[in-house]
This record gives structure tokens, C-alpha cells and sequence, in this order.
């Protein structure tokens, strides 16, 4: 069965695709923000302190991504904190915040009872299996992400090109920027029913780093990074079901490639103008 064909007969992996197209949406606007802001490493620490919430909540016999989502948005808190109060120690303070994370979920899933199966596939990520509620929650996410685009690009736009003028501006960067890696940690949390925790990174930053080598604006570079992100959880989705490989990391290797082939594209062609 071809993946055309698929899609008119399985709804399961119909509705892995329209996840995937509605978390591009999430990838594209996010991702640019921590590309151009240069915070891919924090983006990277709370990514990876989930696995402590994931760990902890799947011990108590609740739901992971409950966990995950609390974790997340503690995370985002706590290391902007760090930025503001301790910025000499920073990468140090989220190295530790990341190991921590790690760790801990470890322990926590080496004391649960039983081969955590559902857990691993939040790891590796599995987009098949992506419910109802899943899509809801996705496109619920998506209408947030924008609303807050639409609230504060302008203040947005300032902190990410010259946050000591906006400073100045009056506006109040510290409060901006926690409120910023609060959806970087949303994000990350829908991001790991796709590609899974220990490749999340790849897709919320690879799109949007390749849409920037050909982009002079903001906006030109999310609308590039969306339709980046769809085309390769689409392309993704196709070949891993095509060749019955893991999607995740199907997706996360082509978001790569497409980075690499930007470069090279750039080299010989140059920015673009939009």
C-alpha cells in the first residue's frame, strides 16, 4: 500500500500527518524566535529536564505528559532566572539543570515495575500514535502561539535584535523572555509526541535555522520555517512508513539534511530578499 493510499484507509496515520502539519505551525514561529534570540541551548536544557517529570509522573501512575508539561514550564522558569540573575554561571547552571533532569528521570523509571514501554516511545517519539485529544491539544497550542505573536511581535522583535534598547524602550525584557521560553516549553512538549525527547531539538530549531539563510525578515523567516517543517514531517512521515523505519528519526535526519543542503544552497545563491 502506497503512503496516498494509506492515508484514504488508516486514520491513525491521517491524523499523525495533521499533527505533523499543525506542529509546523508551532515549529515555524517558536523555532525562529530561538534561532534569532540564540537560545537554542536553553531550548536544549528544558528539553531535556522533562525526562525528570516524565520519569516522576510515570511512577506515580500518571500520565507522562502531565509531567512533562509542568517540568517543562519549571524548567523555562528556572533558567530564566539564571539568565538574569546568574549570567556569568549560566552555562554551567543549565548543564546541571539538563543532567539533573536526566538523571532523575532514570532513577525514576528504574524504580517503576515493568518494561516502560509507552515511556521509550516519548524517548524515540511516536507519531502514530497521536489521538483525538492529541490534535486538539496541538491545534490549541498553535491558536496560543499566535495570539501571542500578534500581542507582542513588536516587543518580540526588539529583545531578539537589541534587548538593551528595549530596555530601554520600557519594556519589560526579563518578564518577555520567561514568557518566551514558557512556549518554547509548550513546544517541546508537543514536539515529543513526534520525534521524541532526545530529538526534539532537531525539528524546533533545524527548520528555522535553514529558513533563515534565505530570509532578510522576521516574518519571511517563520513563514519558511513552517512550510520547511511541514514539508519534512510530511517527506518523513511518507519514507519511514514507505521503508518501515522509525518516524522520528526519519523526520529528524531529513531536517538535517535540508539544514546542510541550505548551506551549500546559500553559498552559491545568496540570501534571499523577503
Amino acid at each position: 500500500m502506497s503512503f496516498i493510499e494509506a492515508l484514504t484507509h488508516l486514520d491513525f496515520l491521517a491524523r499523525a500527518l495533521l499533527g505533523g502539519l499543525l506542529a509546523s505551525i508551532a515549529c515555524g514561529i517558536v523555532g525562529s524566535y530561538v534561532v534569532v534570540r540564540r537560545i537554542g541551548y536553553m531550548a536544549g536544557g528544558i528539553a531535556h529536564t522533562v525526562l525528570g517529570g516524565m520519569g516522576m509522573a510515570y511512577y506515580l501512575g500518571q500520565a507522562p505528559l502531565h509531567g512533562a508539561l509542568l517540568c517543562a514550564l519549571l524548567a523555562a522558569i528556572l533558567i530564566s532566572l539564571v539568565n538574569r540573575y546568574a549570567s556569568q554561571q549560566e552555562d554551567t547552571l543549565i548543564s546541571a539543570l539538563w543532567a539533573i533532569g536526566m538523571a532523575s528521570g532514570v532513577l525514576f523509571i528504574a524504580r517503576t515495575p515493568g518494561y516502560n514501554v509507552d515511556l521509550m516511545s516519548y524517548l524515540f517519539g511516536n507519531v502514530l500514535m497521536i489521538s483525538r485529544q492529541d490534535l486538539l491539544f496541538i491545534a490549541a497550542l498553535d491558536g496560543l502561539i499566535l495570539l501571542f505573536f500578534l500581542l507582542f511581535h513588536r516587543q518580540l522583535l526588539l529583545l531578539c535584535f537589541d534587548a538593551e534598547f528595549a530596555a530601554i524602550r520600557g519594556i519589560r525584557v526579563e518578564l518577555l523572555q520567561t514568557l518566551l521560553l514558557c512556549l518554547v516549553a509548550l513546544t517541546v512538549v508537543l514536539l515529543i509526541q513526534l520525534v521524541g525527547l532526545i530529538l526534539v531539538i532537531a525539528l524546533l530549531c533545524l527548520p528555522a535555522a535553514s529558513a533563515r539563510l534565505f530570509s532578510r525578515s522576521l516574518h519571511g523567516m517563520m513563514l519558511r520555517a513552517t512550510l520547511i517543517g511541514a514539508l519534512t514531517l510530511v517527506a518523513g512521515l511518507a519514507l519511514s512508513f514507505q521503508a518501515d523505519l522509525p518516524a522520528g528519526a526519519v523526520i529528524a535526519l531529513l531536517c538535517g539534511l535540508v539544514y546542510l543542503l541550505s548551506l551549500v544552497a546559500q553559498r552559491l545563491l545568496g540570501r534571499g530578499t523577503a
